[in-house]
This record gives structure tokens, sequence and C-alpha cells, in this order.
């Protein structure tokens, strides 16, 4: 009879606990979370019926902490662990430890997340399955794979080969660019992974990530439950999925399915798992790993196929088999993730206090967030994913696109217009894309460099209300003389801009900015939303004070930080001092490739800071000479801190 599991310890953080949790309420099995320091007042937190504190922030204190979870998931008796994904999801020392603890792991069997834990060791030991041209040797020396490059030809991709999300991933064009690629991915590989080994790669051209999820019981059977595409990316990371992908053919399609069931039969897999592909423009098939756990893009197969596969993974952990049906999607499918990243700043990921976060009504939105979480520099900056299911590919995405204009996000710089123009590109729309896309349009990248009049009336009105006498007052027109102008200034990056309000009436207002005049009419602030109308278009704008003298302002899609100027708008912002170069965030330093009087060149990498899971280059932005190094490989720097001093003459 199997086993029956009445609570389980979810050893994870964020949206992935909050989706876990849904499912166990419907099932009538309890929760107990587990959380570090930062994560203290975190939402999965909230949602679970109890939580256990793991101790710091850093992961390696909490998250990837082997024995305080498993003694975490003792303490509450739990009979079962699920990882969800990232962290520990694909470790299978700590799938073998929740065993050995007695405890049933809601995931595959250890020994096939140790056989597709290395993509070397899975392309050596898969039988039957079609393999990109590389190297996979022992032998790890520079001179070894700048040779093996060479044999397969440039471009050539450098790939860890213990994990995935694009971490120790390089493409490589020459043989003089290698030494350092491998350097970059070996430091990323061991930071990630614990693991320093790399593979080689032959470039495929124009290819199409395309994925399989495959579902497994422990009675042998395993089954496909339809492709997803997740071929547009940023840094080799996925942003955008969709089921089914518009590049199969019904042969391409049985093809790859048989693969995929026939890896998981090798492995005797149970549980969810992906196989992942790259297509090739003649529509060839290759192998690239397999992810032993859940996916951060389950949900569109999810919508497509009505089949909850974390039900199923808790089902099959109790030992029931899978259910005896065909299980094929229907419908179109697509997802997007909401990231703390600025898209025009090579996708520097973002942090700070999330002011508002509202979602849409009329689509499917795991997240993990709320209003006053703070995205910290600790762990990945994904906060949610959006999906959207229609009859029709268009139907999908037009649903999704409109979600994301309706949804808000304030207080820290966000990827969600940057989304929309993705979804709504030509190439995108009638399915014409590859890994490279976003590269090759980075018209995408680039935000409107002329902010709408209406998010500095806004802002201007806003603040003049929200620091009334009465504080949010819905009467905005509060002040000694209710006639007096009003001016305001806000700095934006560079650009500083005036606003002159003249009251007309008492919820009148006549605007100036610059020579340009518009007519405002404001029927109320409430709570943060300024309902108004601007040269006779009527709108609703969000309007919240930050920290310091910033305002967030939303329109749409697009949110925007302003920074009020009490003062001279010549005195509002402090000039860094010229030549030194400064952390765009808080991290710690990789490396250091300079030292004082060393000579460099514009765009030469000076120091490689980490933070949230990412490698960010300090790059030289003019030749000169190095005058100071201030910090050592290893220390912590807070952000905005004075890395290095470059000069255009020795000092």
């Amino acid at each position: 009879m199997p086993a029956m599991i009445r609570k389980i310890l979810i050893a994870n953080r964020g949206e992935v606990v909050c989706r876990i949790i849904r499912t166990c309420r419907e099932m009538g099995i309890a929760t107990t979370a587990v959380y570090s320091e930062a994560d203290a007042r975190a939402l999965h937190v909230e949602r679970a019926d109890e939580a256990v504190y793991l101790g710091g922030s850093a992961a390696q204190d909490s998250y990837l902490n082997i024995p305080k979870i498993i003694e975490a998931a003792k303490r509450v008796q739990a009979d079962a662990i699920h990882p969800g994904y990232g962290f520990l999801a694909e470790n299978a020392a700590f799938a073998r430890a929740v065993q050995e603890a007695g405890l049933e792991f809601i995931g595959p069997p250890a020994s096939a997340i140790e056989a597709m834990g290395s993509k070397k060791g899975a392309k050596l030991m898969l039988k039957g399955v079609p393999v990109v041209p590389g190297y996979t040797g022992d032998d790890q020396t520079d001179k070894t794979f700048i040779k093996a490059a060479t044999k397969i030809g440039y471009p050539i991709m450098v790939k860890a080969s213990a994990g995935g999300g694009g971490k120790g991933m390089r493409q490589v064009g020459t043989a003089e660019a290698l030494p350092e690629a491998l350097a970059a991915a070996r430091r990323e590989a061991s930071q990630a992974f614990g693991d320093d080994t790399l593979i080689l790669e032959r470039v495929v051209h124009n290819p199409r990530h395309i994925e399989v999820q495959i579902f497994g019981d422990k009675l042998g059977n395993v089954i496909a439950l339809g492709e997803r595409e997740c071929t547009i990316q940023r840094r080799h990371q996925k942003i955008i999925e969709e089921t089914p992908s518009t590049v199969m053919t019904p042969q391409l399609r049985s093809a790859m399915f048989d693969t995929a069931v026939s890896i998981g039969t090798q492995l005797g897999y149970y549980s969810a798992g992906t196989v992942e592909f790259l297509v090739d423009d003649a529509l060839n098939y290759y192998f690239m790993e397999m992810n032993t756990r859940l996916q951060v893009e389950h949900p569109i197969t999810e919508e497509a196929t009505g089949f909850d596969l974390v039900r199923w993974q808790i089902m099959v952990a109790e030992g029931f088999p899978l259910p005896d049906m065909d299980v094929y999607p229907a419908g179109h499918a697509i997802e997007v993730r909401i990231y703390a990243e600025d898209p025009a700043n090579e996708f520097l990921p973002a942090t700070g206090e999330i002011l508002r976060w509202k979602e849409p009504e009329q689509v499917r939105v795991d997240s993990g967030v709320r209003d006053g979480d703070v995205v910290s520099v600790h762990y990945d900056p994904m906060l949610a994913k959006v999906i959207a299911y229609g009859e029709h590919r268009d139907g999908a995405i037009r649903r999704l696109d409109y979600a994301l204009s309706q949804l808000e996000l304030l207080g820290v710089k966000n990827n969600i217009s940057f989304l929309r123009r993705v979804l709504t590109h030509p190439d995108h729309l009638a399915g014409e894309f590859t890994t490279g896309f976003i590269e090759t349009h980075p018209e995408l990248l680039r935000e409107p460099t002329e902010t709408p009049a209406a998010v500095y009336i806004a802002a201007a009105i806003g603040r003049r209300s929200s620091t009334s006498a009465t504080e949010m007052a819905p009467k905005i027109h509060w002040r000694n003389n209710p006639f007096r102008p009003i001016r305001e200034t806000f700095s934006q990056g560079k650009q500083r801009i005036e606003v002159l309000l003249k009251p007309t009436s008492l919820d009148r207002y006549e605007a100036s900015i610059g020579e340009n005049t518009y007519t405002v009419q404001v029927y109320g602030y409430e709570k943060g939303e300024l309902r108004l109308d601007v040269n006779g278009l009527r709108q609703t704008v969000t309007v919240l004070p930050g920290k310091g003298q910033v305002w967030w302002v939303q329109m749409g899609s697009k949110s925007y930080d302003l920074t009020w100027n009490p003062a001279l708008p010549e005195a509002s912002q402090t000039v860094a001092s010229e030549g030194s170069l400064h952390a765009p965030m808080p991290g710690q330093i990789r490396a250091v490739l300079v030292e004082v009087g060393q000579q460099v060149q514009a765009g030469d990498v000076l120091m490689v800071l980490e933070a949230m899971k990412m490698e960010h280059r300090i790059k030289a932005p003019y030749a000169g000479v190095i005058g100071a190094v201030h910090f050592n490989v290893g220390q912590t720097v807070q952000a905005d801190a004075v890395l290095l001093e470059l000069h255009t003459h020795p000092t």
C-alpha cells in the first residue's frame, strides 16, 4: 500500500515554495517552510503552515546547508522533503541524505541525479542519443582545451559540466579569447556548483532551444508531456517559454519524444524531469542535458495539459502509478519571468524595497513577493512568473501582453516593459527566432528616451498630495493658498525637469514643462493611485515615495524613478570623483586582473564582481593607468564603493 505523506518540508525559497504550498493545501498536506535571516519576513514563510529558521543570509549558511535542513525536517516530524528548483534540487548527496534520514525525497532517484549532474558524464553514458560534437575529456588544462577547440572549429561553447542556468557558459570566437573564457567559466562553475570541470561544444548555428517534459513512476513507466520552446534567452538564461513550439513538425516531435523517453527509461527515472535539446536550422536535434527536477517553466505544461506536476511528484513519491491516459497539450501556453534587473544596463540585477506589487487577475501568476519585501543581493533576482493560456498562439500572447500592462512593480528596476517589447516584436509574433534573438535586436534593450510629460506631472501632484497635512488625502488640493503656483523639480539620470502647476480651480491645473503646456484634471489620489486627465487622456498613474528623495511612478507597464530636487537642480546630485570606478551593486570580489601602475585600454576587464549569482565585469571606460586598487579577492563591497582609480595620465 502506498505510504501516505501528511507533511512536507520545502527546502527552497520564494515563488516555488508558494507554488508547492498551493498544491499541498489542495491535497490536504501540511507544509513547513525554511528561511534565512534575509527571508525572515518573506511571503513563503507566511504562506506555509509553519517555518524553521536555518541561519544566515548567505545560501551556504541556510538553503544549501544539508544537515540543517534534515534537522529541521526531523524537528517538525515531516514525512518528506521537496527541493523545489535551484539550490539543492539536483544534488545527489542531498537526495541520499534525505532518504538515509528516513524521509521521502520528492524527486527522482539519487542515481539519476548523479548520472545527469555532469554534462560530460551524461553524454558518455546515454545510448542512442544525438549529441553536439565537442570535448569531454579528463584533461582540463588550457593547452588541451585550445587544441580540442582548434580541432572542433570556432566558434566554440565553453560549458560547466556540473550545472545549468547559463552558469559557467561562454561562447568563444577565437583561440586568443579562449584562456580568459576558460578562467571565467571555471570561477563561475566553482562558485555555483562546487565543481569547475568544463566541456567544449561546437556552436550550433541558428539554434532553437527545445525541451521535453517527461514524467516517470516507480513502476518503470515514463511518458512525455509535450515540449517547451525556451529559445528566448538573455545571458544563456530563459526569460520566455511557450508550448507548443512553432518550429516543430510531427516527425521531429515524435523523434524527440522517443529520445527523451528513452533517456528516462535508461535511467530508471521517476518524478518530473526535463530533457533539453538544441535544434538547428535543418531541424537536426542534439541532446544538451537533463534537468532532474521540476523546472521553472513547468506551469505552461500544466496549463496546456491540465496535469499538475507537483501533485504527481507527490503521488509518485507515495508509490502511485501514473494515470493510464494519453496526455497531450491543447491550445497554447506562454510564460515570462519577471526579474528585478535593468535590461538597458546589461541586465544588471537590481536590489531594493518593493513599494507596490499588484498582480493582474485574468492570468496565472506564480509569485513570491508582496509590498514591502526587499530584493536582496543574496539570491537570484527572479520575482515571479506570469503565465497565459489561449486557444491559439496569438491569443495567448495577446492575453499575456495585456496582463503585463496591468502588472505593477515599483521600487526596483525590472524587465516588464522589455518583455512586452519582445513579445510583440514582429519576428517573435511570426515564430521566427533563435537563441541569439536578443543580441540581434539591440533595439529591444532601449527604453524610450523621452519620459511622458504625464509622469512628471503625476510625480509633482502626487508628491504635493502625499506630503500634505492629511497623508494620502483624497482631496489633493490642500494647501494654505489653493491657487498659488506649485513648482517642482525632478532629475532622471542627467536630465532635470521643472514642472510648474498653476491651479485654475480646486482640482484643475495648467501644467508647464519647458515650452509645453498641458491641461490637467485630477479626480483623486488614494493609496498611491492618482486618477487624472492630461490633455483629454484619462488614466490612473501610481505615484509612491521611495527612499530619500526618490519618487516612483508607474504608467502602463513602465515604471520610472525620479529624484525630487528640494534645492537648486545643480546641487541635487553628488558627482563621483574623477578617475574612480564604482561598484554597481553590493557583491563580492571574485578576481582582480590589474595592479597599480598597469596601463590598460578601453574595454579591458579590470575586476570581476559577483552579485546575485552572476559575474559582473568592471571594464575600463577609457585608456589609462591604474592609480589604486581598493579591494582584494574575496572581499565584500557595498553599492557605489570605489573599486579602482583609473587615470589618463600617471599621477
